[in-house]
């Protein structure tokens, strides 16, 4: 039986990476993501909340492009206009299930080693 390692990232419960690496620049791409959101919001109140996840997502995996841009390379965002629209998949963090009816469960005991 063999085993493999698999990391989980910690803003997307449904993600499982193969590389410590990758789970930790999507992780570090998401919480980006999130603060980008939270700044067109605020910017822009008229967008749904939808509309600001989706430009965040986008603007934080493409954050290599728009830093060229902004360091007085505006030439870089034709990068992004020339290249194919990109469905942006929803991320949705995982809230904690409530059971109705359901009793609280205590912690199991740990297993006592042998002297």
């Amino acid at each position: 039986m063999a085993v493999e390692v698999v990391y989980r990232s910690s803003r997307d419960l449904e993600r499982l990476f193969m590389d410590k690496a990758e789970a930790d620049r999507h992780d570090k791409m998401l919480e980006l993501a999130e603060l980008l959101a939270e700044v067109l919001q605020k910017a822009v109140p008229s967008l749904t909340e939808q509309q600001v996840e989706e430009a965040g997502i986008y603007m934080a995996k493409n954050r290599d492009v728009f830093a060229k841009a902004f360091k007085s390379q505006p030439d870089a965002l034709s990068e992004l206009l020339n290249a194919p629209a990109e469905a942006i998949e929803p991320v949705e963090v995982a809230a904690p299930v409530e059971v109705a009816g359901a009793e609280p469960t205590k912690p199991a005991k740990a297993a006592k080693t042998p002297k």
